[in-house]
């Protein structure tokens, strides 16, 4: 399947985008042992805030210095700050610590994220290049299945602090492999409005820290923050995207921007599957997380199928297929907290929905590679990597006041849920009506 160099590059990366994986499917199982050991039950969303908020000023970042340098230098920051957080987080002995150990971790997870986009730009010919973006997804389907198990069996029988420094160990082989053969993908020219670009990469930052933050509060003067936080994030953002993105733009702004929808519609109906199985249907913590386990297998065989495909053809109708896949799944979710239905069917839902992630989101990659300019290929990496975080930031912040403010009022019943849901599906249905602005504008 691959030549020359590439096996090794694949592998490698393969192997990074694992890890990371891992760690963020491990520290996600662990957390609750960790607030709970570290007395910090209270700021315990400030574990996963942290990681977010920083990797989105690393993607700038890596994005701007990739195109610069090539793929090598934010690859090596990436995989030590990776490296350095998670010997801080497993070392954490209270709030601070962990969060600096987290941020450490979000950078570098946010930098080796670019750079494994740039590496495949850059390394690969445009004909292989889905084929890649599809062994990138199947990189999830081994730590999504055993992930929760091992971090389960570390931190129940070892100790949590095991979770992240596994990390550390495993990943030192993979920088030995890799970073040798990555040297020949040099970049060209410093992006003109690098200043700007960084300076709005650090306002963004700051706008979501106040959304995240804000949203936590439940107070009015809360909401408020929120706001401002969304106002901000948007307004900086834009500076760091394709001209036009923000109002979707033909071609490769409408492109780069639908990662946004599908990140907003599939992640926040997500968190709220596990939480409306154990509260509405009784189940286990540990069966309602195996019913969105699988998803990743689900995931990696859409992405196979659209590895059937030329890379160098428009991919705006297998976006907009796997939009509306994505969408009427996402409506069935409701069903399975109807005792006339078996909770399993939630699983169904939800392997369906990750199969249209699978289809559309690696030729979203496919799509803005394919009208990117060579020079621009680091920012815009960077900028499907951002709208990823924002669409998923911003639409979890604000159905997660939705959710808080049913539990102030008597706790959330399954219209609450069903309510939530359909309000994911709706953002997927947007998807489907503006895929096609993906393709360029043909001139007459």
């Amino acid at each position: 399947m691959w030549h020359g160099d590439l096996a090794p590059i694949t592998i490698g990366v393969v192997v990074l985008i694992t890890l990371n994986a891992f760690e963020a499917i491990g520290s996600s199982t662990a957390m609750p042992v960790v607030a709970r050991e570290l007395g910090v039950l209270a700021d315990y969303t400030w574990a996963f805030n942290a990681y977010t908020v920083a990797s989105l000023f690393a993607m700038v970042v890596s994005g701007l210095w990739g195109d610069a340098r090539g793929p090598r230098g934010p690859l090596i920051a990436g995989i030590t700050c990776f490296f350095l957080g998670s010997v801080v987080t497993g070392a954490a002995g209270g709030l601070t610590m962990l969060i600096i150990g987290r941020g450490l971790q979000g950078m570098g997870g946010g930098a080796v994220l670019v750079s494994a986009y740039l590496l495949i730009a850059r390394a690969y010919p445009e004909s292989l290049r889905p084929k890649a973006f599809s062994v990138l997804s199947a990189a999830w389907i081994v730590p999504s299945i055993v992930g929760p198990f091992i971090a389960g069996w570390l931190a129940d029988s070892m100790s949590w602090r095991y979770v992240f420094w596994i990390v550390p160990i495993l990943i030192i082989p993979v920088a030995v492999l890799l970073l040798p053969r990555v040297g020949p993908y040099q970049g060209g020219e410093v992006h003109p409005k690098w200043r700007s670009r960084l300076l709005a990469g650090a306002v963004a930052t700051l706008g979501l820290f106040w959304l995240q933050d804000g949203a936590l509060r439940l107070s009015p003067l809360g909401y408020a923050e929120a706001i401002v936080g969304i106002v901000v994030l948007l307004l900086a953002v834009r500076k760091v995207l394709p001209p036009g993105a923000l109002l979707l733009r033909r071609g490769l702004p409408a492109s780069v921007m639908m990662r946004a929808f599908f990140a907003a519609a599939y992640f926040s109906a997500e968190v709220f599957i596990p939480l409306a199985l154990v509260q509405i249907r009784g189940l286990s913590t540990t069966m309602a997380g195996l019913t969105i386990a699988v998803s990743a297998v689900a995931w990696a065989g859409g992405s196979y199928l659209q590895s059937r495909l030329s890379a160098s053809d428009d991919r705006s109708t297998s976006v907009r297929v796997g939009a509306a896949v994505l969408a009427a799944s996402i409506v069935t979710l409701p069903l399975s907290l109807h005792d006339s239905w078996p909770t399993w069917a939630a699983g169904v839902s939800w392997v369906l929905a990750s199969a249209g992630m699978g289809l559309a989101v690696p030729s979203i990659s496919v799509q803005v590679f394919r009208l990117s300019p060579e020079h621009d290929q680091g920012v815009n990496s960077a900028a499907i990597q951002i709208v990823d975080a924002v669409g998923f930031s911003v639409a979890v912040a604000v159905l997660g006041i939705g959710y808080a403010t049913a539990v102030a009022q008597g706790g959330a019943t399954a219209g609450t849920f069903t309510g939530l849901w359909l309000a994911s599906a709706a953002i997927a249905t947007v998807a489907v009506v503006l895929a096609g602005r993906m393709r360029p504008r043909i001139p007459r």
